[in-house]
């Protein structure tokens, strides 16, 4: 039996050959040995800081948003005018020079643009303030003879005068000001940054390449100089192709409105011809509701003329002009075109829906050179015919009928 001390507990007993019993392993966190893993706090420290680098990177993109997409705006348009600085430099122009008269020549062609739109319709708004109380009477006209109502203009300018909406609409105008101030100088900061920055990117082209090409190894260095060709050509094709279009467009919109008198025809053109080529698939009919509205100022079915010219005009385009045009330089299928358009505007809004065909147009080309094709089998479905059809249809077997006649002699005389 097992011997016990006077508390009554069992006492161990002594080994035999005077070796020490084994002694049980201490339990989980008791003993002076349990220690914390190496590994542990250096671990955490690595977490942590991890973390405030992402939220410190996430709060410095989130600063930068505008100043990057500023950045993004200037590249693609000095990849625009990248090929009249080259070649204008090739016959011994410096570039800082070139760049300077291309940006010179778009600034002037924008100014006029603006100011002659603006004064269009500055010339409509007082046009349209001069002739309301004209309007006003013969709508009240109107309401008296069909109504018998016994309305007159004075009452109905003192009542106006007198709401309190035409009060509270003032003071919010008023206070707007400010707010409308700060908007105007905002865009002309960001219209001077993006300006300073393309103008930088286009005059030290080459020296740009060469300081990226310098960190990269030999064989990256052709890949990153030939994705930069790829967007020259892509981008500057685009813009000037848009260009062309443009220009026929507006001429021939011009023609129209001329013929039918409407007053501001040149301005009305030119915004035709922009708003049509660079907002893609829709931008015809955006484009041609500003002269409707203004022919329909002159006479009602001036507009609807306006509205059939615009639709046959869009069908002429995308048949005949456009395909002739932007087949060497953004050879794009216009539903990638259009949902380039809206993945750009959700993302960078109208900015993104500028650059998005570009782009896209880019890196179709650019993955175009190392994707590896095949040649398509010569399967009915590729054709879209189905697996169990067998033979010609019924057209293709009348056309080969009708190419198989027997010929007459009236026929024979036909064709001599």
């Amino acid at each position: 039996m097992a011997r016990t001390d006077e508390t009554g507990q069992v006492t161990p007993q002594a080994s035999p050959l005077g070796t020490t019993p084994p002694t049980r392993p201490p339990a989980d966190g008791a003993g002076s040995n349990a220690r914390m893993p190496r590994w542990l706090p250096r671990a955490m420290v690595l977490a942590l800081t991890l973390f405030a680098v992402f939220q410190l990177g996430s709060w410095a993109f989130h600063e930068l948003t505008g100043l990057l997409i500023n950045i993004l705006i200037a590249f693609f348009l000095a990849l625009a005018i990248e090929p009249a600085v080259s070649w204008m430099a090739a016959r011994g122009m410096r570039r800082g020079l070139a760049t300077f008269l291309v940006f010179f020549t778009v600034m002037i062609a924008a100014a006029g643009f603006v100011t002659l739109l603006g004064s269009m319709l500055a010339g409509q708004i007082i046009k349209i303030v001069e002739d309301f109380p004209n309007y006003l009477d013969s709508v009240i006209n109107w309401v008296n003879a069909h109504f018998h109502a016994d309305l007159k203009r004075v009452d109905i300018q003192e009542g106006l005068l007198r709401s309190d909406w035409l009060r509270s609409y003032v003071q919010n105008s008023a206070t707007g000001v400010l707010d409308v101030s700060t908007q105007v100088l905002g865009g002309l900061f960001q219209l001077l940054t993006i300006a300073l920055f393309s103008f930088y990117f286009a005059a030290d082209g080459p020296r740009l390449r060469r300081a990226i090409c310098s960190v990269l190894p030999p064989a990256r260095q052709a890949e990153v100089l030939r994705a930069w060709e790829i967007a020259v050509i892509k981008t500057g094709g685009y813009l000037y192709s848009r260009g062309l279009m443009a220009l026929v467009s507006g001429v021939a919109h011009y023609i129209l409105l001329q013929i039918l008198d409407v007053p501001y025809a040149p301005v009305l053109a030119v915004w035709v011809g922009l708003v049509s080529q660079f907002i893609p698939t829709i931008g015809t009919y955006l484009a041609g509701a500003l002269p409707m509205l203004i022919a329909f100022t002159v006479d009602p079915w001036y507009a609807l003329w306006v509205l059939i010219f615009v639709v046959i005009y869009q069908q002429f385009e995308n048949y005949m002009l456009q395909p002739k045009l932007t087949a060497k330089t953004v050879d794009i299928h216009p539903a990638v075109a259009f949902g380039s358009v809206v993945a750009g505007t959700a993302l960078l809004g109208a900015v993104g829906a500028l650059i998005a065909i570009p782009a896209v147009a880019t890196l179709q080309a650019f993955l175009g050179a190392y994707v590896k094709r095949y040649d398509v089998t010569d399967d009915p479905r590729v054709h879209g015919h189905r697996r169990g059809e067998s033979g010609p249809g019924l057209f293709m077997r009348a056309r080969e009928l009708w190419a198989t006649r027997p010929r007459t002699s009236a026929d024979s005389r036909t064709e001599r």
